[in-house]
């Protein structure tokens, strides 16, 4: 067996994405809740806008996250549209593995990504803001790149957050809202 790792998964929906969604909903949200139970997914959710999807999943070979994502009810149903996705090379896991399903978007956070020079020292403070309470889960991908999703409402507290270790220059760092669903 191979070691496990965690891939973000982004996905471009339809343009009436909350209005296609609707028949096929209740059976995503369930799938993504037995794939949760599976330890396969660690969370996600919409955009604001809806016009993209987060989601991370834990797999055990990189083609996992194609059937993955093709198995969908949403992808089965036409209200995604496209896809891209990476392999963490280092991820820090969340420490509440089941939250509760949020589905009004009242749960907002903020995602952060950019490029830090030392990732070694970069998880080790990803490490320390989720003991803090700030980060939700994160990691680094291949030539330094990281990701944290963090418990942030506000873009700009979540770049500050990053910012205040250090280890990240706040000019490369990008940050977008996430309603976080599960």
């Amino acid at each position: 067996m191979e070691r496990v790792t965690a891939a973000h998964v982004i996905v471009t929906t339809v343009a009436d994405y909350p209005t296609r969604r609707e028949p096929h909903r209740q059976a995503h949200i369930d799938r993504l809740l037995r794939l949760r139970a599976l330890r396969r997914l660690v969370g996600g959710g919409p955009a604001p806008d809806g016009r993209t999807v987060e989601l991370f999943y834990r797999v055990e070979h990189p083609e996992e996250v194609d059937r993955l994502v093709s198995e969908d009810p949403y992808q089965r149903g036409g209200v995604w549209v496209g896809y891209a996705h990476r392999l963490f090379t280092e991820f820090v896991e969340p420490w509440d593995e089941a939250p509760p399903v949020v589905l009004d978007g009242s749960r907002r956070l903020t995602v952060v990504e950019g490029p830090v020079a030392d990732p070694d020292l970069a998880r080790f403070a990803l490490i320390e803001l989720r003991g803090q309470g700030r980060l939700v889960f994160g990691g680094t991908f291949a030539g330094g790149q990281t990701l944290a999703v963090l418990r942030a409402a506000d873009l700009a507290q979540g770049l500050a957050w990053l910012g205040e270790t250090g280890l990240w220059a706040s000019a490369g760092l990008q940050a977008r809202s996430l309603l976080h669903v599960l």
